[in-house]
C-alpha cells in the first residue's frame, strides 16, 4: 500500500505547505481493499442484473428528492454515472427517473439504515432501498442471526462510520496526489493499479471536475460510507464476515453494506484471485 505524502496548496499562495500534507489513514487504505473485492466478485459472480435493480433504486430516490434534472442533482447525476459504468442501457435510467416523477410503474422505496454486529464484534452498517420497511428488517435480522451476529438498535454501530466521496482514478499516485491537492481533496490512496480520492462528500463534483481538467483519468465517483477506524479479526472470524455481508448484498432491499473490519492478508488473495 502506498502512502501519500503531499503538501496541500495554500488558499492564497498557491504554493505548496509541507507541514500540511494529505492525511492517510486505515480506514481509508480499508476501503480500497473492499473495492478490489467487489470488483473481483463482480466478475465472477454475473450479478449485472442485481447490480441494476440497486442502482435503479438509488437513480429513483435521487429523481424523486432532487428533481429529475441531472444538472441541478448531483446524486442523481453520479447515480446516472454508476449506472453507465455497469454498462445500464440508457432506457433503464431513463425509466427509474421516471418512476420517480409518476410517470411510470413505481413503488414507494423508503431509505433505511440497519446497525448490527458481526462475529468477531465486527460493526456493520446496512443501508436499504425498501417498499416494505417490516420484510427487509425480517429478512436482514434473520441473517445476522443465522451469521452469529445480533441486530443492534439505532446509534449502536453508525458512529463508527461517517460519509465520504470516494473518486477511483487511473494514473501515478504522484501525479493523481498532486491534482487532488489542488482540487480541494482530502485524503489519497493507492491499491491494486487504482489511486483512491477522498473529499467531502459535498464536494465530489468540484473535486472530480478538478482532477479531470488536470488530465486525470477518473474511473467512479461517489458518496459513499466509511469506517473511521478498523479492527483486527482472525481469518475464521473474517470469512463468516465475508459470508454475512454476501448475504445481506444478495438482497434486493440492500443497497451497501459497510463493515469495520480489516481482511487478513491470505483472505484478501483469496478473495481477488
Amino acid at each position: 500500500m502506498a502512502r501519500s505524502s503531499y503538501g496541500r496548496v495554500g488558499a492564497t499562495t498557491g504554493c505548496c505547505e509541507p507541514a500540511e500534507p494529505l492525511a492517510y489513514t486505515p480506514s481509508m487504505s480499508g476501503h480500497s481493499k473492499w473495492s478490489t473485492i467487489k470488483r473481483a466478485k463482480g466478475a465472477t459472480d454475473a450479478k449485472r442484473a442485481a447490480q441494476f435493480t440497486k442502482v435503479s433504486r438509488e437513480i429513483t430516490i435521487a429523481a424523486r428528492i432532487g428533481g429529475p434534472d441531472p444538472a441541478s442533482n448531483p446524486r442523481l447525476r453520479l447515480a446516472m454515472d454508476k449506472g453507465r459504468s455497469l454498462n445500464m442501457p440508457n432506457d433503464n435510467i431513463k425509466r427509474a427517473i421516471e418512476r420517480a416523477a409518476g410517470l411510470g410503474q413505481s413503488d414507494a422505496y423508503e431509505e433505511i439504515t440497519y446497525e448490527g454486529y458481526g462475529p468477531g464484534g465486527v460493526a456493520v452498517l446496512v443501508e436499504a432501498a425498501t417498499d416494505n420497511r417490516n420484510r427487509t428488517a425480517s429478512d436482514v435480522r434473520s441473517l445476522f442471526t443465522k451469521a452469529g451476529g445480533s441486530l443492534a438498535s439505532s446509534g449502536a454501530v453508525a458512529w463508527q462510520f461517517e460519509a465520504r466521496g470516494i473518486i477511483e482514478c487511473s494514473g501515478a499516485l504522484a501525479t493523481v496526489g498532486e491534482a487532488a491537492i489542488e482540487a480541494g481533496a482530502d485524503d489519497v490512496d493507492e491499491d491494486s493499479g487504482s489511486v483512491f480520492v477522498y473529499a467531502d462528500p459535498a464536494s465530489i463534483e468540484t473535486v472530480r471536475a478538478g482532477l479531470e481538467a488536470a488530465g486525470v483519468s477518473v474511473k467512479s465517483a461517489e458518496a459513499s460510507i466509511v469506517a473511521k477506524s478498523t479492527i483486527d479479526v482472525d481469518a475464521d472470524d473474517a470469512r463468516k464476515n465475508m459470508k454475512l455481508i454476501d448475504a445481506l448484498e444478495e438482497l434486493d432491499d440492500v443497497q451497501r453494506v459497510t463493515a469495520n473490519f480489516e481482511l487478513p492478508p491470505e483472505l484478501f488473495a483469496e478473495l481477488t484471485r
